[in-house]
C-alpha cells in the first residue's frame, strides 16, 4: 500500500473532506455504503495522538496497522481516500493542521466528521471548526447503543449512578436475555456472584486465537520518527486484529472455545495462563471494528442453542451492554474536570516499577510485565492488583489514569478514565462505586496463585516479610476515617478495626508508614 507524501499529489477537487479517526474503522458506517467521488476520507498519522501520553508501543502500531487497512478497504471499495503517514514531509503532526492544508488543496468547501469518543478530540475540532470558513458537520459513529446524555438524563436526581439500574433498563430495551413475559432469564437479573471462582488448572486456557502481523517496517519508521513508547513492540508478531474480518474470526472463537467458561472463571488470575477465559475482544470493539450489539446478540445466541451457560453469558453481556456503555454516560456527562479528580487526596508518584515490573510482589510483578509485554491485562488484574495497590498506597490517581491509558491497547479516555479514578481509586467522591475496591492479601491468595514463590508472606501483617497489601489494607481505612466510616457497606470493616488492640494498631500504622516510604524499593 502507498501513501501519499505530498497534499500537492490531489489529481481532481473534492467538495467535502471526512475525517476518520483511528478508533473509528467501522466499514458498516452509512458514509461508506455509498461511492461518491466529491468525497474525500482523511486519515492521518499524528505526533498530536502519539505523544499526548507515552503510549504502549503494540497500542500504536496496532491502530496505524489498522488506519492503513481501513485506508485499503476504502480505496478497494472505490472511495477516494486521503492518508497522511507520520513521516510524510507535509504532515502537520494535528489533525487541525493537516484538516486545514487538505481543505485548501482540494478546494473543499465542507468538512465533516463522526462524534469522537474523547472530550478532547471533541473540543478541539470544534473550536478549529469555528475559525474556519468552511462548512462543518458531526455525524454519529453509529457504534453505541446509548446517546451521550442518555445516562445523565436517566440517573437525574440520583446521588449515586449504579450500573445496575441502568443494565437493566437496557436490557429490557433490547430485549437481551428476557423471558417471553419480559423477566430475565433464570430468575435473576445479575450472575456475578456465580463468576467468581479461582481457577483449578482445568478446563486448560485455550490457544490463543488471534492472528499474528509482522509490523517491524511500521514500528523502524516509529523509530525514525523518534516516537516514545512503552512496552515491548512485539512488532514482528503483532497479536491483534486489524480489520473487521480478523476480529469477526476472534468473536467465533472466543464464543466456541473459552465463552463456555467465561463465567466460572472470569475473576481468576492465573501466572501460568494470563488470558484464560477472556474474550480479548475490547481492542476491536473500541476501534469500532465489532459492533457491540453483535457481539451481544451472538453471545446471547450461544446460550439458547446450549453451547455455553447462563451465567457465563450473563457476565459477558453485562461488561458490554452494561459497564461499557455505562461509562461512557458517566464520562461524558462529568467531562471537562472530571479527569483531574482526587477526592482522597492521594498524591505519592508512581514507583518506578510501573514501568519495569521489577518488584518483589509477585502479584504485581506478574500483572505489569504481562501489561508491557502484551498492552493487556483483564478487569481485575487492573482493578485489584494494581488499582487496588495503588489506591491503599495513596497513589496519585491522575498519574495512575495517564499510565493506563497509555499501557492498554484499548485504552481510550471515555472508557478508562472513569474505570481508573471512579471504579479503581475512588477520586470521583462515590459516584460510581459504593465503596472502595480494595482488599488485603487474602482476596489474592484466594483468587490467583501469584503468592506463591512471592517475596511476601500473605498471612503476615507486620514485618519484613509481612504482604505489603496487609498493612496498607487498614491503614487505608484508617486514613481515611473521617470520609468513609459511616458507608453502609464498610461497617464490618470498621468494626474489626475497632476490636484490634491499640497496639496492633499501631504497628500496622507504621508499617504502612514504612512501606510507603520506599514503594521504589518494595
Amino acid at each position: 500500500m502507498t501513501h501519499a507524501t505530498s497534499p500537492r499529489a490531489a489529481p481532481w477537487p473534492a467538495r467535502t473532506l471526512r475525517l476518520v479517526l483511528g478508533d473509528q474503522l467501522n466499514p458498516g458506517h452509512s458514509w461508506f455504503q455509498q461511492v461518491d467521488a466529491q468525497v474525500v476520507y482523511v486519515l492521518m498519522e499524528v505526533r498530536q495522538e502519539t505523544d499526548y501520553v507515552l503510549h504502549h508501543a503494540q497500542k500504536i502500531l496496532a491502530i496505524f496497522a489498522a488506519m492503513r487497512d481501513f485506508a485499503r478497504q476504502l480505496r478497494a471499495a472505490g472511495h477516494r481516500v486521503r492518508y497522511v503517514a507520520l513521516e510524510s514531509a507535509s504532515n502537520r503532526q494535528s489533525i487541525p493542521g493537516n484538516l486545514q492544508a487538505l481543505a485548501r488543496h482540494y478546494g473543499a468547501r465542507s468538512v465533516q466528521w463522526q462524534q469522537p469518543d474523547e472530550w478532547r478530540l471533541d473540543a478541539q475540532l470544534q473550536a478549529w471548526a469555528a475559525t474556519q470558513p468552511l462548512a462543518w458537520d458531526i455525524v454519529d459513529s453509529e457504534h453505541f447503543l446509548t446517546a451521550r446524555g442518555e445516562l445523565a438524563a436517566l440517573m437525574q436526581g440520583r446521588r449515586q449512578w449504579l450500573m445496575e439500574h441502568f443494565y437493566r433498563h437496557m436490557r429490557r430495551r433490547h430485549r437481551l436475555l428476557l423471558d417471553a413475559d419480559g423477566q430475565p432469564e433464570g430468575g435473576r437479573w445479575n450472575f456475578d456472584h456465580d463468576n467468581r471462582k479461582p481457577w483449578p488448572g482445568t478446563p486448560p486456557q485455550p490457544p490463543d486465537w488471534r492472528p499474528t502481523h509482522d509490523h517491524s517496517g511500521l514500528w523502524a519508521m516509529l523509530q525514525r520518527c523518534g516516537v516514545d513508547s512503552l512496552g515491548q513492540p512485539q512488532a514482528a508478531a503483532l497479536r491483534w486484529p486489524l480489520n473487521r474480518a480478523e476480529a469477526l474470526a476472534c468473536l467465533e472463537a472466543f464464543i466456541a472455545q473459552a465463552l463456555p467458561h467465561f463465567g466460572d472463571y472470569e475473576d481468576a488470575m492465573a501466572s501460568q495462563a494470563p488470558r484464560l477465559f477472556h474474550s480479548l475482544l475490547s481492542f476491536a470493539l473500541n476501534v469500532k471494528m465489532l459492533q457491540p450489539l453483535e457481539v451481544i446478540r451472538r453471545a446471547e445466541a450461544a446460550w439458547r442453542g446450549g453451547l455455553a451457560p447462563l451465567a457465563a453469558v450473563e457476565g459477558f453481556v453485562r461488561q458490554i451492554l452494561g459497564w461499557r456503555e455505562y461509562v461512557r454516560g458517566i464520562y461524558w456527562s462529568c467531562m471537562p474536570g472530571y479527569e483531574n479528580r482526587n477526592a482522597l487526596g492521594h498524591h505519592l508518584p508512581l514507583p518506578r516499577w510501573f514501568w519495569t515490573g521489577d518488584t518483589g510482589m509477585r502479584c504485581l510483578q506478574l500483572s505489569i510485565r504481562q501489561s508491557l509485554q502484551t498492552a493487556h491485562a483483564h478487569h481485575i488484574q487492573r482493578l485489584m492488583v494494581i488499582g487496588n495497590f495503588a489506591l491503599l498506597a495513596g497513589l496519585d490517581p491522575v498519574a495512575l489514569h495517564r499510565w493506563y491509558l497509555g499501557i492498554y491497547i484499548d485504552a481510550f479516555e471515555w472508557v478508562e478514565l472513569p474505570n481508573t479514578l471512579g471504579m479503581s481509586q475512588s477520586a470521583d467522591g462515590g459516584l460510581i462505586a459504593t465503596k472502595p475496591y480494595v482488599s488485603g492479601a487474602a482476596y489474592l491468595q484466594r483468587m490467583t496463585d501469584y503468592c506463591r514463590g512471592c517475596a511476601y508472606d500473605p498471612r503476615q501483617r507486620t514485618g519484613p516479610r509481612a504482604c505489603p497489601f496487609n498493612a496498607l489494607y487498614w491503614d487505608f481505612f484508617d486514613r481515611h476515617s473521617t470520609a468513609l466510616r459511616d458507608n453502609h457497606r464498610l461497617t464490618l470493616v470498621y468494626r474489626q478495626w475497632q476490636k484490634m488492640p491499640p497496639q496492633q494498631q499501631e504497628a500496622l500504622r507504621g508499617q504502612a508508614r514504612q512501606l510507603r516510604g520506599r514503594l521504589d524499593t518494595l
